[in-house]
């Protein structure tokens, strides 16, 4: 008897390393999926909530349905969008917010405002209007460094 509890005892630490060895490499895969999938997505997700909590008046943003539009309410959890040439208003929920195009505080965005007020014809009219200026200062400037 005194010789089975000896190889008892002799076998136990072997199983005991047997055992760790088959869990070690599920713990290095837990580790592998905790640093490669869960903890960048749980980063991607706190900045999109930033994101979405930052929306302010103003700002032109896109739909998780692909509507672009601009802000003009902001409640806590809904936004009222204004889109196209004919001021359309959209309520939605700022869950719905994939995108911000462009901040309200940019000076770029003052001019963009205006331009999205206008109708898409509008628009198009301005621009040409605005490469015809940029021709003629160009062609004007060609003709001084001429002469």
């Amino acid at each position: 008897m005194n010789l089975t509890k000896l190889l008892m005892l002799e076998t136990a630490p072997a199983e005991q390393g047997s055992m760790l060895l088959t869990l070690l490499p599920l713990a290095l895969l837990a580790i592998v999926f905790y640093f490669f999938l869960y903890r960048p997505q749980k980063k991607q997700e706190k900045e999109t909530a930033e994101m979405r909590n930052s929306v302010e008046l103003g700002d032109i943003i896109v739909t998780a349905g692909g509507i672009v539009g601009m802000v003009v309410k902001v409640t806590e959890e809904m936004l009222l969008i204004e889109t196209s040439g004919n001021r359309t208003k959209i309520q939605i929920q700022k869950w719905a917010v994939q995108s911000v195009l462009e901040k309200a505080n940019e000076p770029e965005a003052k001019e963009v405002k205006s331009v999205k007020a206008d109708s898409g014809i509008k628009m198009k009219e301005k621009e040409d209007k605005a490469e015809k200026k940029e021709k003629k200062s160009l062609f004007g400037r060609k003709k001084d460094e001429d002469k």
